[in-house]
C-alpha cells in the first residue's frame, strides 16, 4: 500500500546526468593550462565525453554495484584441480573496460599523456576507486619494464593498449594486458629489503624460479607482476607472468583475499611462489632502482585518486546544500555551512592543481621537471592522502544524517579516503624520502624552489611562508623528527605558490590565509568570514 502520511520534499535530486569534467572547474582549468594549444580541443572533447559518463545514472550503478559485491576466491575446480582465481561481479568488468578504453593505461603513447590521463584518472576514482588499483599497476609497469628493452618491447604494446581482455591466457595471444605488483612481505611490510622470497637461476639465461611468498599482491588476476626477490646477487626486479607462453598456469597460489576497510570492489591477496617461473627486470641486486619507477608513477596516482575522492565529496557536499533547504532558506546560504564548503572547496583545488602540475611535468621530461618530482611527489603524496580522510568525513557531515547511509555514497567514500594514505608507503615512508632527497639530491631542492619562487611578491603571506620553509631547511641536524612537519610544509608552500599563479583570487586569498597565514583553525569551516566565500562554492557547485 502507498503511504500518504506525507508528501516528499526537501530533498535534492540526484547528482546524476551531468558532465563531470567540465563541471570541474578547477580540473578543466589545470588541463587547458598544461596543455599545448594545438592538443586543447581535442583532449577538452575527450574528457567531456569521459565526463558524461562518470556522471552517468548508469555507470554510477556500475560502480555501487562492484563495491557491494566483493571479490570471491576460488582455489579449486569442481574437480579438485587448483586453479587460484578471483571472481568479480559483471559490474567491475565494465568499469575496468571503461577504463582501459578510456586511454588510463595508455600516456606513455600520446602528446600530453600523462596530463590528459591524470584528468581521466582524478574523474573515474569518482565512479569507483577500487578498479583505479589494476589500472594504475598497468600504467606504472611501463616505466619499470623499460629496464629491460626486450621485455618492453614485448609488454609495452599491450600494456598501453585500449583493449580490455579480460581470459586468462598466454600475452602473446592477447590483445590487452594488466599488470599488478608484488613487493611487501610480512617480516618486512614498507622495509622491502627484508624480504626473503628466493630467486634460482634457470638454465635459460635471464629466468628464475621463485619461492617464497608475498603478503599483499596488488590485482591478482593480472596477466603479470612485478616482483622483488633475492638472486644470488642481491634483491632483483621480476616478471612473473600469470600464464606461460605454452598456456599453461604459472605457480601462482592465492592463500586468501585481504578482507579490507574500503577498496572492497577490488582484490588485494596474499600469495605463495613455489618454483614459479619469472624473468629478471633490469640487473641483478638493483631491485629497488629498477621498481621504483614504478612506485613513483603509482605514488602520483594516489595523488590523483585522492583528489578525484576530494572532489566527488565537495560535488556531493555542495550540491545537496544547494537544493536543501533549512532554518528558512538554502543551507548553502547560511554563513557558517558556506564557510565549511569553501574551506572544502579551496582543499579540493589545491589538491587537484597539485596533482596536474605533477602530471604535466610527467610530460615535459626534462631534468629539471624530474628533480622537481623526486622532491614534489612524495611530499604531495604525504599531505594530499593525509588530508582526504577529513575532507571526506566533514563532506558526509553537510548532508547530516543521510551523509551516514550508504545510499547516499558518501560512507564508501569515507572508507575509501584512508587507503592512498598507506598504499606505496605510508606517511613516515614519503617524509624520510623528502629528507633522503633533501640531504642526497640538491638539484632536487633547487627546482622545487625555483617552482614556488615563481610566486614570489604576489602574497605576503606565501612569502613569509618561503621564508619561514628557508630557514627550515637551513639545518637538517635532526631531521627526522620533524620531517612530517617539513615535508608538510613543503607540500603547502607549493600548493599555495600554484593555486597564487593560477587560481581565482578568491581562491588564493582563502588558501593563504588559512593554510599559510595561521588565520584558519584545525576543523574545516574556520576560514575568515572576510572572505569572497561565496564565489569558491559557486565555483565547485557540479552543475547538472
Amino acid at each position: 500500500m502507498a503511504g500518504s502520511t506525507h508528501t516528499v520534499t526537501n530533498q535534492p535530486p540526484p547528482l546524476t546526468g551531468y558532465d563531470a569534467y567540465s563541471a570541474d572547474l578547477a580540473l578543466a582549468s589545470a588541463v587547458e593550462r598544461h596543455l599545448a594549444p594545438e592538443l586543447r580541443d581535442e583532449v577538452r572533447a575527450e574528457l567531456a565525453a569521459l565526463g558524461r559518463t562518470c556522471g552517468s545514472a548508469q555507470v554510477q550503478e556500475w560502480g555501487a554495484l562492484a563495491n557491494a559485491n566483493p571479490p570471491r576466491l576460488r582455489t579449486h575446480d569442481r574437480y579438485g584441480h587448483r586453479v587460484d582465481e578471483v571472481e568479480f561481479h559483471p559490474s567491475w568488468h565494465r568499469l575496468l573496460g571503461k577504463g582501459v578504453s578510456a586511454g588510463l593505461t595508455a600516456a606513455w603513447t600520446r602528446p600530453g599523456g600523462h596530463v590528459r590521463r591524470a584528468a581521466a584518472f582524478l574523474l573515474w576514482t569518482q565512479v569507483e576507486a577500487g578498479n583505479g588499483c589494476p589500472l594504475s599497476m598497468t600504467h606504472a609497469a611501463v616505466p619499470a619494464l623499460r629496464a629491460d628493452p626486450g621485455l618492453a618491447a614485448e609488454w609495452e604494446p599491450r600494456l598501453t593498449s585500449r583493449v580490455y581482455d579480460r581470459e586468462l591466457r598466454p600475452a602473446g595471444l592477447k590483445a590487452g594486458a594488466l599488470f599488478g605488483m608484488a613487493m611487501t612481505e610480512k617480516q618486512g611490510g614498507s622495509d622491502v629489503r627484508a624480504g626473503t622470497t628466493a630467486a634460482e637461476p634457470l638454465a635459460e639465461p635471464g629466468t628464475y624460479a621463485l619461492r617464497g611468498h608475498k603478503w599483499f599482491c596488488s590485482a591478482p588476476m593480472s596477466d603479470g607482476f612485478l616482483v622483488l626477490a633475492r638472486a644470488p646477487r642481491g634483491l632483483t626486479c621480476f616478471l612473473v607472468p600469470r600464464v606461460l607462453a605454452d598456456g599453461a598456469r604459472n605457480v601462482f597460489l592465492i592463500q586468501r583475499l585481504k578482507d579490507k576497510l574500503g577498496n572492497r570492489s577490488n582484490a588485494s591477496a596474499e600469495v605463495e611462489f613455489d618454483g614459479t617461473w619469472a624473468r629478471r627486470v633490469g640487473e641483478e641486486g638493483r631491485g629497488v632502482p629498477t621498481i621504483i619507477e614504478m612506485v613513483a608513477a603509482t605514488r602520483l596516482d594516489c595523488v590523483l585518486g585522492s583528489a578525484g575522492l576530494m572532489r566527488q565529496a565537495v560535488a556531493q557536499a555542495v550540491h545537496h546544500c544547494t537544493y536543501r533547504k533549512a532554518f528558512g532558506g538554502r543551507l548553502v546560504d547560511q554563513p557558517l555551512m558556506r564557510n565549511v564548503l569553501a574551506d572544502l572547496a579551496v582543499e579540493s583545488e589545491a589538491a587537484t592543481t597539485l596533482a596536474l602540475r605533477l602530471a604535466a611535468a610527467r610530460d615535459d621530461g626534462g631534468e629539471r621537471e624530474r628533480a622537481l618530482l623526486r622532491i614534489a611527489v612524495p611530499a604531495a603524496k604525504y599531505w594530499v592522502t593525509k588530508r582526504c580522510a577529513p575532507l571526506a568525513v566533514e563532506a558526509s557531515e553537510c548532508l547530516g544524517g543521510n551523509g551516514y547511509v550508504e545510499e547516499s555514497g558518501m560512507p564508501r567514500l569515507v572508507r575509501e579516503s584512508p587507503l592512498n594514505s598507506v598504499w606505496e608507503g605510508a606517511g613516515n615512508v614519503q617524509a624520510l624520502d623528502v629528507v633522503r632527497v633533501l640531504r642526497r639530491e640538491p638539484g632536487a631542492l633547487d627546482a622545487y624552489l625555483r617552482e614556488v619562487g615563481l610566486a614570489r611578491g604576489a602574497d605576503h603571506r606565501l612569502d613569509a611562508a618561503i621564508r619561514s620553509l628557508l630557514t627550515g631547511l637551513a639545518d637538517l641536524e635532526g631531521v627526522e623528527g620533524r620531517a612530517r612537519r617539513l615535508t608538510e610544509r613543503l607540500a603547502l608552500v607549493l600548493q599555495g605558490s600554484l593555486l597564487v599563479r593560477f587560481a581565482p583570487p578568491e581562491v588564493a586569498d582563502a588558501f593563504c590565509a588559512s593554510r599559510l597565514g595561521g588565520d584558519g583553525g584545525a576543523a574545516f569551516g574556520t576560514l575568515p568570514s572576510t572572505l569572497d566565500l561565496a564565489s569558491v562554492v559557486d565555483r565547485a557547485r557540479p552543475r547538472l
